[in-house]
């Protein structure tokens, strides 16, 4: 999945439109988590300090095709012109007259953001209309959104067919180091899988068993792990599907698969409802698995320490709730602590618990999609990658 870069790109004096994520945590109109944008900076100044006029654009939140006042990008646009130090035009739209003649005003180096792209019902219909009015904006066309990278939309992959495109330098590094993670000798690699159902983590865990020497189960699927090695899974209700895919998890022959010796478990599913440890094979019916016990903690954390490559997405237990996230924590110091290791944690909540640590920089690469790391992790081809041009071509 070798893709041309824009840093090898002339793009002095052109007009350049550039797919961001700027899918923003936001308490009323203040940004509760910069992150995202911060993570754009690097493409954003690479062109500005080159000479291009850059157009911007994201979405931000679910309006489902229609203007929604809570969903404008004004906050967002009022934080990344905190943060470059200089002004961003609101080009309006995303649709309609008023973008082209923003566009038409900026200088080199000048910057202008869309609206919100999910205003237009087009964005997520991938419209062929809407994609023209995109490619319209610009000469040249960066996708740097990898947050975005497994949708098919207009502005990640209807745009491409009409401006030649380009992956941004956030795009690169995480298809790089993503790439990376699954290369080499196999027994080096570990990978820690957690996630609510084995359902949804079916098609990753069946690619990495081919492409890791360890695998190890954590989070709520580790009932589904228990009910198919004929122990109880607790209150939890595993379903016959998630059975069966565990059960074919475990009889795979391929990476070997590591579930928690012990679990804290809990009456209620409820924040305040006390922990209790028990025994994999020993778990109540009347108790719900919140997190893996701290014999296991232990141990993953001795199986992290030895591997040269780690892969991890998916928490080991709820660990939004103090009394359940000592598995998660325990994980995510390991990882950390393995410097002479390759670590790549996926997007969404796995990034969310290294950056509740300040770990992220003791991670070789953190990255900025949780859905479309996933995907790339499952051998998925993503569209948004899909369509930038290839490197050798």
């Amino acid at each position: 999945m070798n893709k041309r870069s824009i840093r090898n790109t002339d793009f002095a004096g052109k007009t350049v439109l550039v797919r961001v994520d700027f899918n923003v945590p936001k308490r009323g109109e203040v940004i509760s988590d910069d992150s995202r944008i911060r993570a754009a900076l690097p493409t954003l100044c690479l062109l500005s300090n080159g000479g291009a006029k850059v157009v911007i654009c994201s979405h931000f939140g679910r309006p489902a095709g229609q203007v929604v006042e809570q969903m404008r990008m004004q906050p967002i646009r009022k934080r990344l012109s905190e943060i470059l130090n200089r002004p961003v035009l609101d080009a309006g739209g995303p649709n309609g007259t008023q973008p082209a003649k923003i566009v038409s005003q900026l200088g080199a180096g000048d910057f202008a953001l869309l609206e919100n792209l999910r205003f237009e019902p087009g964005e997520e219909e991938n419209d062929k209309n809407f994609s023209k009015h995109l490619a319209s904006l610009a000469d040249l066309f960066v996708n740097d959104a990898f947050g975005a990278a497994h949708r098919a939309h207009a502005s990640t992959t209807g745009v491409a067919k009409h401006i030649p495109a380009y992956a941004g330098l956030l795009m690169e590094r995480e298809i790089t180091m993503l790439g990376r993670s699954l290369e080499g000798s196999t027994d080096a690699t570990v990978a820690i899988i957690g996630g609510a159902k084995v359902a949804d983590k079916i098609q990753v865990l069946h690619h990495l068993s081919k492409k890791v020497g360890t695998i190890l189960i954590g989070g709520g699927m580790v009932a589904a792990f228990y009910v198919a090695q004929n122990n109880p899974g607790g209150a939890t209700v595993v379903s016959e599907a998630d059975r069966l895919a565990a059960e074919d998890v475990l009889n795979a022959n391929g990476a070997k698969v590591v579930l928690p010796s012990d679990v804290l478990t809990a009456s209620e599913f409820s924040k305040s409802s006390p922990a209790s440890i028990w025994e994999s094979n020993n778990v109540p019916n009347d108790e719900l698995i919140l997190d893996i016990g701290p014999r296991s903690s232990k141990k993953y954390a001795q199986v992290i320490s030895l591997a040269k490559r780690i892969i991890w997405n998916g928490p080991m237990g709820v660990f939004e709730w103090p009394a359940f996230a000592n598995g998660s924590i325990a994980v995510a110091n390991a990882v950390a602590a393995n410097n002479k290791a390759t670590s790549v944690v996926g997007g969404g909540s796995t990034a969310e618990i290294i950056g509740s640590l300040n770990l992220g920089d003791k991670i070789t690469h953190v990255s900025t999609g949780g859905g479309a790391s996933l995907e790339f992790l499952e051998g998925k081809t993503l569209p948004g990658v899909a369509a930038l041009i290839d490197a050798t071509g």
